[in-house]
């Protein structure tokens, strides 16, 4: 059953007609109403086109969080094979909220890390809804020196809302297990592509996405905050989240013009959520030229670019 948003609720009563109709005349054989079906899928694919059109901030942010969206599992599942999870941190757990392991891309052994929000209730509650704990981004750093001493490329899936901030998760170092996570991103000498396939939050965010080359899905978001939380902290209402997501400058467009990210892969109309195969093509399409663009390089001018690439950004003049 398709899922929603709250701004799609017309195209929902149109497609809801068109299978509607088309129920009724399974049931009956007499009736033929095909056709009548066939101008409300018209109807709705040009209010789905006209929807998606010009989204703003906030729209695409809702986007970013359908629960329908492809998530990380369902990425290396399509565009990996022979991918083998690795767990631990050992030091004092695994966590489920965070997935590696190593697999081959078009034959080629990588390096897979990712945020993994799960897709029904009792695996959302496994991944703690993709909010990592210390031990996640500590099992990122044990894989990443895996790829380095293999030099096997690596790739990471960045969707989270944020890091756990849980009680527990702040006594095992959640801040510095982050830190460490983000300086091991510019310290290792292989390719390191990061992809945000749906909500890049805060620095759980980052200390995957720190990155040769940071790709995002068209209507992905990737903010330090997110808006309610922003709206909260600046107007103490967290209903202004509206006006918070066009102040925060969260879209992939932006971000792309302020030079944060490196390029947009386009989903398919209406969002990854509605043809997940067309979303896995684009972003493995992507992977490899920004793949083939990095392995061209020479590790030590590859390494020190990455360092530059971060230390450049908000210095220049974005603004006229």
């Amino acid at each position: 059953m398709k899922q929603f948003l709250d701004f799609e609720k017309s195209l929902a009563e149109i497609e809801g007609k068109a299978e509607e109709l088309r129920s009724l005349s399974e049931s009956d054989s007499e009736m033929d109403i095909e056709k009548e079906a066939r101008a409300l899928d018209r109807k709705a694919l040009d209010m789905l086109a006209d929807l998606y059109k010009d989204l703003s901030p906030w729209r695409k942010c809702q986007v970013a969080r359908h629960p329908s969206r492809p998530h990380s599992t369902d990425y290396i599942n399509a565009l990996f094979t022979d991918f083998t999870p690795l767990a631990g941190d050992r030091n004092f757990a695994d966590d489920p909220a965070i997935i590696g392991g190593l697999g081959r891309f078009d034959g080629e052994a990588v390096v897979i890390i990712g945020h993994e929000k799960g897709s029904d209730t009792k695996s959302r509650i496994k991944h703690n809804f993709g909010m990592a704990r210390p031990e996640g981004y500590r099992k990122a750093i044990r894989l990443m020196d895996l790829a380095d001493r293999f030099e096997l490329p690596v790739v990471t899936l960045v969707d989270t809302s944020g890091a756990y901030p849980g009680k527990g998760a702040e006594e095992r170092g959640q801040s510095e297990a982050i830190a460490r996570t983000t300086e091991k991103c510019l310290q290792i000498k292989v390719p390191l592509i990061s992809i945000i396939i749906g909500e890049g939050g805060s620095g759980g965010a980052v200390a995957l996405a720190t990155a040769d080359r940071l790709a995002m899905l068209e209507h992905s978001v990737y903010s330090v905050i997110s808006p309610e939380g922003c709206a909260s902290i600046l107007w103490k209402d967290a209903e202004r989240m509206r006006e918070a997501a066009e102040a925060l400058r969260l879209t992939a467009q932006d971000l792309e013009k302020l030079g944060v990210i490196d390029r947009i892969i386009p989903e398919p109309l209406g969002g990854a959520q509605r043809d997940h195969e067309k979303t896995f093509a684009a972003v493995g399409a992507a992977l490899r030229e920004m793949l083939d663009e990095q392995k061209s390089k020479q590790s030590s001018k590859r390494l020190r670019a990455r360092r530059t690439k971060f230390l450049r950004i908000g210095t220049k003049k974005l603004f006229p």
